[in-house]
């Protein structure tokens, strides 16, 4: 009788084959997120889609589109095995290359606002970095798989994978996109120190990039400017402060419970980008201090959840899917945190959206692929894992 108990307990905790494991923690803060941004962007979008476009909602149905594709990529990239993607990384880098190259070729590149970040799809505009993002995370993660000894004997091998990152941040800086560049800089230290480069040689690199990033603000004027305008912006509250300005009132104005869904003053042509870059503003001033509490606590449960995943697959010795998960994670987390530091007036002015948040087709459509694959590394390091307990080889997944 015991026996039986006891087999019958083992067989519950264990996973089986036929259906799909997914994370339930992971999909309900995705979901959660996805649901209040849209209403949030419905919220902050009407006004301005009735006054240019003259149908108020030409927004909230355009990112209704971004999201159910963004779905269907989670759901592609949720179904397509791992080790694609691991033998994938050095065709990928030259593809996230080869992209921002396009953006500089009259007629396919786009300008907007002095910068040159999207690509002309007729339909549709896509914002190259996003995508760019995604596979330098792909990269590293597959680099850092095959090269862990020559990264952990010396500066050489954690220089040697930097070399055609090298080249992808000098043509993001070209475009400009400063933001980018930071995300991605900072995403790959941390999968390097994760990965196992020794603390003298994380320490280099982190000294030698913020130089390069310092000289970077200082070389440009609009970068100075909104340095300065973030020091004090009440100084210039009319110009380069404005935005900043604009933000912090809103933020102000919510209070603990916000003034209600709908009634933000702000959004009404005097917070730019309010649908966008500073959509938690108002969130803010519509939901008040406890609704951003509750956004900020999901967005770290989605953190959470990918390193649970990274240190499951750790634990198990799946280098590639611990890595990648990792990277994720911090990618994740890094653009969600540097957004609502913006808009709280604790960082300087970037033009980096929130996670499945703001509106805007390209950011969406990556984000949900992120989720998407992070499921698969949950899957199938459930399916390693039910391989390790039965004591036989690993399944290869299809």
């Amino acid at each position: 009788m015991s026996a039986m108990m006891l087999n019958t307990a083992d067989s519950s905790l264990t996973p089986r084959r036929g259906r799909y494991y997914l994370d339930g923690w992971l999909l309900f803060a995705a979901i959660s997120l996805l649901s209040i941004g849209y209403v949030m962007v419905v919220s902050s979008s009407l006004h301005l889609g009735e006054r240019v476009f003259d149908n108020i909602w030409h927004y909230p149905a355009r990112q209704a589109a971004h999201i159910l594709i963004g779905i269907l990529m989670a759901l592609l990239m949720a179904n397509i095995p791992l080790s694609f993607w691991e033998k994938q990384g050095q065709n990928l880098i030259l593809l996230a290359i080869g992209l921002l190259v396009l953006v500089f070729i009259p007629g396919i590149g786009v300008k907007v606002n002095g910068s040159y970040r999207w690509i002309n799809l007729g339909v549709a505009r896509l914002q190259v970095s996003e995508i760019v993002k995604f596979i330098c995370i792909l990269y590293m993660a597959g680099f850092l798989t095959r090269h862990v000894d020559d990264v952990r004997a010396s500066i050489k091998g954690v220089i040697r994978p930097l070399l055609p990152l090298g080249i992808v941040f000098g043509l993001l800086m070209a475009e400009p996109d400063f933001g980018a560049t930071f995300v991605i800089g900072f995403s790959v230290l941390c999968m390097m120190f994760l990965g196992g480069a020794r603390l003298v040689q994380f320490v280099t690199l982190v000294l030698m990039l913020g130089v390069l990033g310092v000289l970077a603000i200082v070389s440009s004027a609009y970068r100075m400017e909104r340095v300065t305008a973030f020091m004090d912006p009440w100084a210039d509250h009319l110009g380069s402060g404005f935005q900043l300005v604009q933000s912090l009132i809103a933020m102000g104005r919510g209070e603990w419970f916000g003034v209600g869904l709908g009634s933000s003053i702000q959004k009404l042509f005097y917070l730019p980008e309010a649908h966008t870059d500073f959509i938690f503003a108002v969130m803010g001033e519509e939901l008040g201090f406890v609704g951003s509490c509750v956004v900020i606590l999901l967005f770290g449960l989605v953190i959470w959840c990918a390193f649970q995943m990274g240190k499951a697959a750790e634990r198990l010795n799946l280098r590639f899917y611990s890595l990648l998960a990792y990277g994720l994670g911090v990618w994740f987390g890094l653009q969600s945190f540097v957004n609502i530091a913006v808009n709280m007036g604790a960082l300087p002015t970037k033009g980096l959206t929130l996670p499945l948040m703001s509106y805007g087709g390209s950011s969406m459509i990556v984000m949900c692929m992120v989720v998407g694959l992070l499921c698969r590394i949950h899957h199938e390091t459930q399916l390693d894992l039910q391989d390790q307990l039965k004591g036989r080889s690993p399944w290869q997944c299809a």
